[in-house]
């Protein structure tokens, strides 16, 4: 089996028009309706299939929202809540509509200078009530405004540390929107989850939670990589030549990286029983490479190029990994 758990959904352009209204009366008109019908999401599954999975040989995608869209930085709190409860609402129709092909992870009301544990209503909705098997992150709800987030070793997120281990559901780390006008959303990305993991690893997170799950977006930003030089930082900060190592392969990585050098680095680093695979399709990677005239996201036989890999390997990133990880998907 072939398990994508990273994979965002599609939704009908009333959601969006939906986040248009909330942004220019910032609530003010109530919570309105997103128009997230059944009827409203029929053709999108249908051609999220025929086009994203069939096509590609994938058998489950896990659906998180798109994260650009998630507005965490705006005000008030309210309108915030209202449009990630319309984004997993329409991720819940998706699984409604193909049980057999969908798994939903729900995003979270995140809101800038906010607790964290204002998000725990949303997510026991999600998990609880809409089955979801996991949770999607965004380490910075001030979307690169320019304000300091607290880093993912701070207290301030033990709460919901604490919370997902007691419903025992993994997190997806996932940047959002950029508001800097000097940076690109992808070099963000990679600046933003590079930055989560060197925070918990030298604050001992999985020291304090040891049945945390964290799953690291985009191959886990630039750290296997780099590894060289956040050993080097790591042996200067702690004196521990080999600790820098052992904390890396606490976390679990998706394969969202559109190039086979890049994949071979990653198993070689953090091995292949701490890879899922995931492709973001449709997504950045959804462009056709001109070499291959397959899409880049279409990341799978790129996977299977890999010589130095054994099928222990393969089945560890397509499968077992995945359904270790995620303990609530069933199928």
């Amino acid at each position: 089996m072939i398990i994508d758990i990273h994979g965002h959904t599609n939704a009908p352009p009333s959601l969006y028009a939906y986040k248009s209204g909330l942004l220019s009366s910032r609530g003010a008109h109530g919570k309105g309706n997103p128009g997230v019908t059944e009827e409203a999401m029929a053709n999108l599954v249908k051609n999220h299939l025929a086009n994203n999975l069939d096509k590609v040989g994938t058998d489950i995608q896990f659906l998180s929202p798109r994260p650009f869209q998630l507005m965490h930085s705006e005000k008030p709190e309210r309108i915030v809540h209202w449009f990630v409860e319309a984004n997993n609402d329409a991720i819940a129709t998706s699984v409604k509509l193909a049980p057999d092909r969908y798994r939903g992870v729900a995003g979270l009301p995140q809101c800038a200078g906010v607790p964290i544990t204002n998000t725990f209503e949303e997510i026991d909705r999600c998990v609880n009530d809409l089955g979801f098997v996991g949770l999607m992150i965004n380490p910075d709800p001030y979307e690169g405004d320019g304000t300091p987030a607290p880093g993912m070793g701070d207290e301030y997120w033990y709460p919901l540390y604490e919370k997902m281990c007691q419903l025992d559901v993994p997190a997806l780390i996932h940047s959002a929107s950029c508001k800097d006008p000097w940076d690109t959303y992808s070099n963000y990305f990679i600046a933003v989850e590079t930055r989560c993991i060197i925070s918990m690893v030298t604050s001992g997170v999985f020291d304090k939670f040891p049945n945390l799950k964290i799953i690291v977006a985009h191959g886990g930003g630039a750290v296997p990589y780099q590894v060289g030089r956040y050993r080097a930082f790591f042996v200067r900060q702690f004196g521990d030549t080999d600790g820098f190592d052992i904390q890396l392969k606490k976390f679990y990585f998706d394969t969202v990286l559109y190039n086979q050098e890049a994949l071979e680095l990653l198993f070689k680093i953090v091995g292949s029983d701490r890879c899922m695979f995931g492709t973001e399709n449709p997504g950045t990677g959804t462009h056709k490479d001109a070499k291959t005239g397959r899409m880049l996201d279409d990341i799978k036989p790129t996977i299977d190029a890999i010589a130095e890999i054994s099928e222990q390997d393969r089945k560890n990133v397509f499968e077992d990994v995945a359904r270790k990880v995620f303990t609530r998907f069933k199928g």
